[in-house]
């Protein structure tokens, strides 16, 4: 893959005291819109292109801040991070989901052998991060969208924080259920990256990988008839499950971003565990037509190419479809990184994303 361009995501003083610039976890392109989250707050930004006299998109600004709590109910209250680790486009609705996942205390420099191993010892969990959000989108007086509480009988609606969130749903799956008390950083559960495809949400793992198989969840979720603001599962298939998995093999990397392309989905693959790379784009031909729960060996997952990743810094958390070819005609995409390298960081305070051509 190679890195056409770099441009500039420029974030309001407020967002980058926040830390949100440089812990990007999702992006979403709507248009002029640019949708992005990071893994520190409880809040999605709206950013808007600018473009030369060309047209080519060189940056995005004017940010607009959505709170969660603003629009669906917490489990832990407003100013609780949510890890939004993955965000969705469809049918004018925005869907959001936090980690799922469960973390273990860092040992902090200068602190004795004691002090290090009962921090280590210690596993927290954050409920805000057991969500997943589904948004409806309203154009405003400026003519772009807006995230909305309601718009007209459509109402922001929440899965989880009743024990209903996926990580319940999977309590006694063969596959993740071993692994649901086990942090993220450890190969436990992690989720960073969703997709909607028509009725279908694919919802991808970080972790746990399964002797190198990645996992991917599917499900179809629809209003609850008794609480408009909440969300409930819908039987799939002819048995009825409330979800189906997929597992695919990604070389013994995990998923850290999903992206329709037509009927394709396009997976961010990356190390499950505290690592830096390897890091691949890779295609899953046809993954919104499957009407059962898929093995899908490497041979069926062409690889695009390698992103760029450095030593503890620049980690690639997001893939967008852009609206610009390269001069094969592929579609470029847009790459937004988590722990940006300092070259990135701009002097007006933004953080600069990669422009990617798939080309050969």
């Amino acid at each position: 893959m190679i890195v056409e361009r770099r441009i500039e995501l420029r974030f309001t003083e407020e967002s980058r005291q926040a830390e949100t610039h440089t812990n990007l976890s999702a992006v979403r392109q709507d248009g002029r819109c640019l949708w992005v989250a990071g893994d520190e707050t409880a809040t999605i930004e709206r950013l808007t292109a600018t473009t030369d006299a060309s047209g080519e998109v060189t940056g995005y600004g004017d940010q607009l801040t959505v709170r969660l709590a603003d629009l669906v109910p917490l489990p832990a209250g407003p100013d609780e991070e949510a890890d939004i680790e993955g965000l969705a486009l469809n049918g004018g609705w925005l869907w959001a989901v936090g980690s799922h996942s469960l973390k273990r205390k860092r040992i902090k420099p200068g602190q004795s052998g004691a002090k290090a191993r009962k921090r280590l010892a210690k596993v927290v969990r954050e409920d805000n991060r057991f969500i997943l959000a589904r948004i409806p989108l309203a154009p405003g007086e400026d003519g772009l969208a807006r995230a909305v509480r309601q718009d007209g009988d459509r109402t922001a609606a929440v899965l989880g924080g009743r024990g209903d969130s996926l990580t319940d749903m999977l309590a006694d799956d063969p596959h993740l259920s071993p692994f649901l008390s086990i942090p993220s950083k450890d190969n436990g559960i992690d989720i960073e990256g969703i997709a909607a495809c028509g009725k279908r949400l694919f919802v991808g793992f970080r972790g746990p990988v399964l002797r190198g198989w990645a996992a991917l969840m599917e499900v179809h979720l629809d209003t609850h008839p008794d609480d408009p603001a909440r969300l409930r599962p819908r039987p799939i298939g002819e048995d009825g499950e409330p979800y189906r998995m997929h597992f695919l093999d990604l070389g013994g990397l995990g998923v850290r971003d999903l992206c329709p392309q037509g009927d394709d989905l396009l997976v961010l693959t990356g190390p499950s565990m505290d690592l830096d790379g390897p890091v691949r784009v890779v295609r899953w031909p046809g993954a919104a037509t499957i009407d059962a729960p898929s093995v899908v060996h490497a041979e069926d997952l062409p690889v695009l190419g390698e992103l760029p990743y450095g030593d503890g810094d620049d980690h690639a958390e997001g893939i967008v479809v852009l609206d610009e070819t390269d001069s094969s005609g592929q579609a470029k995409l847009l790459v937004v990184y988590d722990s940006p390298a300092q070259e990135r960081l701009t002097a007006a305070g933004g953080v600069l994303a990669d422009v990617v051509s798939t080309e050969k």
